[in-house]
């Protein structure tokens, strides 16, 4: 899963779609009402010589014919997600193994990852036949639990790990460690690890760093930390190692706001950069300064 001393983190700045053949689509969950908005794109799609291929899931919330999601994975030359920004977290970590790009189009609300809106999508599909795209490489956060017991719990993050007391207002103790050294003491509501991707997520909330999304690199964010010194965020190179343990409490670790793991005590959370990063389509025209003064509406008078 890491490489050598976790420096395995093998990634390009761009690369190209090698067909443009085949897209596999997922929706957004439990949103039956979506499938008006998909059928229409599915029109565009097969308009511009693109097979579309539904995910079971997906097809079976709206009534339509789907297959295997690891079937489409391996078949389709990129991966639609048709939601918001958490149904493009969860389709790239289940997709991870394929290393298939993934665009989203945004039928949500903030939209920072899905950033294709419904009324771009046909003259982006022209685009990408033109080779009007681009390709991004984002770290992603590959970790794993290692239980008392032995047992070894492995996973994928693109925006973050977070750990926090499995009991509301409750601290939640935590030792931190780059490279089997130990640096730091958590006392407070928790500890954000986030990748760049994830840097306007709720580690932004939390009072973390913006972070450039090709950058390498974590950074770690108290939550509300309880202490006399003044604990800050912290950015460190993307080729440590992260290690966290509760002592003798327990924690949760969320990865991307949708995976929860316990941590008890006598457990250690692993954190590494991921040998691949993840594949993100965008128009080529996307620049990411644009969406940061959109999104968060940075520059308005207020």
């Amino acid at each position: 899963m890491f490489g050598a001393k976790g420096k395995e983190i093998a990634m390009q700045p761009y690369d190209k779609l090698e067909k443009i053949e085949k897209a596999g689509f997922v929706l957004r969950r439990d949103t039956p009402s979506i499938r008006e908005v998909f059928v229409v794109i599915k029109k565009a799609f097969y308009a511009e010589g693109i097979e579309v291929m539904l995910a079971k899931r997906s097809a079976a919330m709206i009534g339509e014919t789907g297959v295997d999601f690891d079937e489409m994975c391996q078949a389709c030359d990129f991966l639609v997600s048709l939601g918001g920004d958490g149904t493009l977290l969860s389709l790239v970590r289940r997709s991870y193994q394929y290393h298939k790009p993934v665009v989203g189009i945004n039928a949500g609300n903030l939209g920072f990852l899905a950033d294709i809106t419904i009324t771009e999508v046909e003259p982006f599909l022209k685009q990408l036949h033109r080779g009007e795209y681009r390709i991004d490489h984002r770290m992603m956060i590959a970790g794993y639990i290692k239980k008392c017991s032995g047992e070894k719990i492995d996973f994928f993050a693109l925006n973050d790990v977070v750990v926090t007391s499995p009991i509301p207002s409750k601290m939640v103790h935590l030792n931190a460690s780059i490279d089997g050294e130990r640096f730091n003491s958590y006392r407070g509501d928790g500890i954000i690890i986030s990748t760049p991707t994830g840097s306007t997520a709720y580690n932004l909330a939390a009072g973390g760093p913006v972070v450039y999304p090709l950058t390498k690199a974590f950074i770690i964010t108290p939550v509300m930390a309880h202490s006399l010194t003044n604990q800050r965020p912290l950015v460190v190179p993307a080729d440590f190692f992260i290690e966290l343990d509760a002592e003798k409490y327990e924690a949760i670790v969320s990865v991307d706001g949708q995976e929860r793991y316990a941590l008890e005590g006598g457990d250690v959370l692993h954190l590494g950069g991921a040998a691949q990063g993840a594949r993100l389509l965008h128009r080529r025209e996307q620049n990411y300064f644009t969406v940061l003064r959109e999104k968060l509406h940075w520059g308005d008078r207020l």
